[in-house]
């Protein structure tokens, strides 16, 4: 069945490896998610690379920005994290075209989430309003920003971890800038991290030009490597 985004681009729901649900764009021949799994590649690149190395019993919080919140399974999953984890997280995430609430309900989150409490933190992510931060679990505040990423302002020196969630780079030339990653470089706190499924030659070099320390990880099914880069400092 076809849907389509605030911004009428026309989206279809796709079941991946392991069950969960990602969105395909015909338009751009392109999947919000790996169809390998989208929850696997989202535990692997963006919990696993990204968010547990800042979790340090030294951490009073963790400030994470996510570029794109599409389906929210990010969002979701950090969420979920920070349930068992002591440090609050700040979760601040952009989307210029929010999908709307008939194509969240068809994405079946309830088939793979079977914990009515994560069901629950599930619509509360979609249903928060835009644009002001909501403390939606004990230890998560989100503030979803309605807003293409050149269009805002980013606090200088702030965020311990970037999740970049853009589509792939032949598909949104314009989100795989060496502005964009500058950009990106001047918002993240000293010692923070940007995590990324891509590992394609020209992303590394656009963040090393831009002033990132860059690795090379093993990626998660379906992909053989993904992308880290760190920003100099602090004491990660």
């Amino acid at each position: 069945m076809i849907h389509e985004t605030e911004g009428g681009v026309k989206v279809e729901v796709r079941t991946t490896e392991d069950g969960s649900s990602t969105l395909y764009v015909p338009a751009l021949d392109e999947h919000y998610h790996s169809t390998h799994g989208a929850l696997r590649e989202a535990r692997h690149v963006y919990l696993a690379a990204g968010l547990e190395p800042a979790l340090t019993p030294a951490a009073a919080a963790v400030r994470v920005l996510e570029i794109g919140f599409g389906t929210g399974l990010n969002a979701l999953l950090t969420l979920q994290r920070s349930l068992s984890a002591s440090p609050f997280i700040e979760y601040d995430t952009l989307e210029k075209y929010p999908l709307p609430p008939a194509v969240i309900q068809s994405l079946g989150v309830e088939r793979y989430v079977l914990n009515p409490e994560l069901l629950a933190y599930h619509e509360q992510l979609h249903t928060a309003p835009w644009n002001e931060p909501v403390p939606v679990a004990p230890h998560f505040r989100l503030r979803k920003l309605h807003a293409a990423l050149q269009e805002t302002s980013l606090p200088n020196d702030h965020y311990d971890v970037v999740y970049f969630d853009a589509f792939a780079p032949e598909k949104q030339p314009d989100m795989w800038t060496e502005a964009v990653f500058e950009q990106l470089h001047r918002a993240t706190a000293p010692g923070g991290a940007l995590v990324s499924y891509c590992a394609k030659g020209s992303f590394r070099r656009s963040l090393k030009a831009a002033g990132w320390l860059v690795e090379k990880l093993p990626g998660p099914p379906g992909k053989r490597e993904m992308t880290r880069a760190r920003k100099e400092g602090g004491s990660r």
